[in-house]
């Protein structure tokens, strides 16, 4: 979090010298700020791992468009064809996230791929409970959302 807010200030000090605020120049100035740190990052133990970040966020971003626009045919699918082929059920997903932050954060992306709803999480923090539209298969939902969490982890640790 510290590199990415030094990040944030190289592109601010970028836009600041260059004296045009624009939204392409902040980008840029990210972009240049980004280059640094993934230079720096060797030398400044702080820094570790940030460069590998940004691809995998751009990774992540792409992978769950994907899975929402899977997830969002097969929802309308489901509503449009006469016989329903939902069974709804609800799950119980034991979390490898840790932190409150990493729980929140695979509990909303889980919330925003239709056909899922994080419900509640365990007092132990462990288990996150899941309603799911089409839980008849169990082995696969899990693995979905088992991928989701080892995506959204892999830009946070």
């Amino acid at each position: 979090m510290i590199a990415f807010f030094f990040n944030i200030l190289l592109a601010l000090a970028w836009i600041a010298l260059s004296g045009s605020f624009t939204a392409w120049n902040f980008v840029f100035g990210f972009t240049l700020g980004y280059a640094a740190i993934a230079l720096m990052q060797g030398q400044v133990k702080i820094l570790g791992g940030y460069s590998k970040r940004i691809p995998r966020f751009i990774l992540f971003l792409c992978f769950f468009v994907k899975e929402l626009i899977s997830a969002n045919l097969k929802v309308a699918f489901d509503i449009v064809t006469p016989p329903l082929y939902m069974q709804p059920g609800v799950i119980a997903f034991p979390l490898e996230a840790k932190t409150d932050l990493e729980i929140t954060m695979v509990a909303n992306f889980i919330s925003l791929t239709p056909g899922t709803l994080s419900l509640d999480v365990s007092n132990d923090r462990r288990v996150l409970y899941i309603h799911a539209m089409f839980a008849q298969d169990e082995k696969s939902l899990r693995e979905e959302l088992r991928e989701i969490e080892r995506r959204i982890l892999d830009i946070m640790r």
